[in-house]
C-alpha cells in the first residue's frame, strides 16, 4: 500500500507546521534509542573481547583450584598441594600441569604503598599467560627460577600506579624486598589486571618463607578433543588422593571453555536486563507518539473531512498518518543512533584514560541499521490506532466539527 508524492508533501507540511510538538516526540524516541545503542555497542564489544579471549591458546586448558579461597592467598582452608600437581599430570589425556600462586602483595615507591597481586609461576609452563592472554610489551619473560621480577603494563607510565615510572633495570620494592625489573607485559585492559605483578615459583617462596604456600590453582594443558572426559579423570584422581567421596569434593574442575560459558551466561543476563530497561523507556516512547498523532487527527477533523468529501480514500488517510508517525521514528532512530555513537566514542576515551580499554564499543551495519529499523516501527506502531481513528471519520460529521 504505497503513499503517493502529494501525501507525502502534505504529510512533511504537517510536521513542519507543528514543528514544537514533533519535535518534542522525536526527542522522547530517539532518548529510547540512544539508551539501546550504548548498551548494545558496549555489550557487542564486551562479547568481541570475550572471543579474542576464547581463540588464544587457551580452549585447551583445564583449571583445578581449591574452595574457599575467597580473595587470593587470604583464605587457606583449603589447598592444593604438589600431591595433588602430581596426581593431574598423571591423569590420561593430559599433556602436562603446573600450580600456581597468587597472594596479595605490599608494593611500595617512596611514601606511597599499594596492594596488588603477585602470581608465581614455572616458567618453563607459562600457561597462565596463555589464560590471561599475556605478551611481553618490553623486556623479556622471566627464566628458570630467577630472581627477578615483571610487571604489568601500568607500571611504565607515571600516575597510574606511582607518582614515578618504571623501566627495565631498576628495582622494585615488593613485601620489603628490592627486585630487579626484567620485563613488562602488554596492556590486558582493566587497572587491577595491568598492575598484576610476576615471579619464578621459587622466587615467591622465599619472599613468603614464613608462610607455607600453597597452590591457588593447577592449570593443566590437554587432549582437547576429550576435554569432559578429562576433566571427570582429574576429578576422580583428586577425589582419590585426597581421598574424599563423589560429590563431597573440596575443589573446582573447569576447562576454560567453562569458565567463559559462565561469564557468558552472566553478561547475557546484565545486558539484557539493561536493554529491558531501554526498551520500557522505548515503549513510553512509543505512548507518547500516540498520544500525539491522536491529538492530531482531533485536530484536522475538518482537514480530514475535505480530504474524504473532495475524493480521498480510507486508505490514502491512513497512510497519511501512518507515514507522519514512522518519518518521526525514522529521525529520532537516525539522530539517536548518530548521537549514541557521539556519547560512546567520549565513553570509550573516559574509560581508556582509567585504564579500562577492554571496555570499549563496538560497531556493526546491523546495530546501525537495527536501531533505525527499530525506531521506524515504533513509531509507525504507535501510529496506527491514530491512523486507523482517522479513516472512521465521517465526512458529513467532520465539516460541520468546531
Amino acid at each position: 500500500m504505497a503513499i503517493k508524492k502529494e501525501s507525502i508533501k502534505y504529510s512533511l507540511n504537517n510536521l513542519r507546521q507543528r514543528k514544537l510538538r514533533s519535535i518534542f516526540t522525536i526527542v522522547s524516541i530517539l532518548a529510547g534509542i540512544t539508551t539501546i545503542f550504548i548498551f548494545v555497542s558496549f555489550g557487542m564489544g564486551l562479547y568481541k573481547y570475550v572471543e579474542e579471549i576464547s581463540a588464544g591458546g587457551s580452549a585447551d586448558k583445564i583449571i583445578i583450584q581449591a574452595k574457599g579461597i575467597g580473595m587470593a592467598g587470604i583464605d587457606t582452608t583449603f589447598k592444593l598441594t604438589e600431591d595433588d600437581l602430581n596426581a593431574v599430570e598423571r591423569t590420561s589425556g593430559v599433556y602436562e600441569a603446573t600450580g600456581l600462586y597468587f597472594k596479595t602483595a605490599e608494593v611500595v615507591q617512596d611514601k606511597k604503598k599499594i596492594y596488588t597481586l603477585i602470581f608465581g609461576y614455572d616458567p618453563e609452563k607459562p600457561m597462565i599467560m596463555d589464560l590471561s592472554d599475556l605478551d611481553i610489551f618490553t623486556g623479556r619473560e622471566l627464566k628458570g627460577n630467577e630472581e627477578n621480577i615483571v610487571l604489568g603494563y601500568n607500571y611504565q607510565f607515571a600516575d597510574k600506579i606511582f607518582p614515578k615510572p618504571y623501566s627495565l633495570g631498576e628495582k622494585i620494592e615488593v613485601q620489603g624486598q628490592k627486585i630487579k625489573i626484567v620485563g613488562f607485559y602488554s596492556a590486558v585492559g582493566s587497572p587491577q589486571d595491568d598492575a598484576q605483578i610476576y615471579v619464578t615459583k621459587e622466587f615467591m617462596e622465599k619472599i613468603y618463607s614464613d608462610e607455607n604456600l600453597s597452590y591457588n590453582w593447577i592449570v593443566a594443558k590437554v587432549d582437547i578433543t576429550k576435554i569432559d572426559t578429562i576433566v571427570e579423570n582429574v576429578e576422580k584422581a583428586l577425589r582419590k588422593q585426597r581421598n574424599l567421596e563423589e560429590g563431597k569434593e573440596d575443589f573446582f574442575v573447569q576447562s576454560f571453555d567453562d569458565m567463559i560459558e559462565t561469564y557468558m551466561v552472566v553478561l547475557d543476563t546484565v545486558v539484557g536486563f539493561i536493554i529491558l530497561i531501554a526498551l520500557i523507556s522505548v515503549l513510553v516512547s512509543a505512548i507518547n507518539t500516540a498520544n500525539t498523532m491522536i491529538t492530531s487527527v482531533l485536530e484536522r477533523v475538518r482537514e480530514i473531512g475535505i480530504m474524504k468529501s473532495i475524493g480521498a480514500r480510507n486508505s490514502e488517510i491512513f497512510n497519511i498518518f501512518l507515514f507522519e508517525s514512522s518519518f518521526l521514528g525514522f529521525i529520532a532512530g537516525t539522530l539517536g543512533v548518530i548521537l549514541g555513537v557521539i556519547l560512546t566514542s567520549i565513553g570509550k576515551i573516559i574509560l581508556d584514560g582509567l585504564g579500562y580499554s577492554f571496555l570499549s564499543p563496538y560497531y556493526s551495519f546491523s546495530l546501525f541499521f537495527g536501531c533505525i529499523l527499530f525506531a521506524v516501527l515504533t513509531g509507525a506502531i504507535s501510529g496506527i490506532v491514530p491512523a486507523i481513528r482517522a479513516t472512521r471519520i465521517n465526512p458529513v460529521e467532520a465539516l460541520r466539527y468546531e
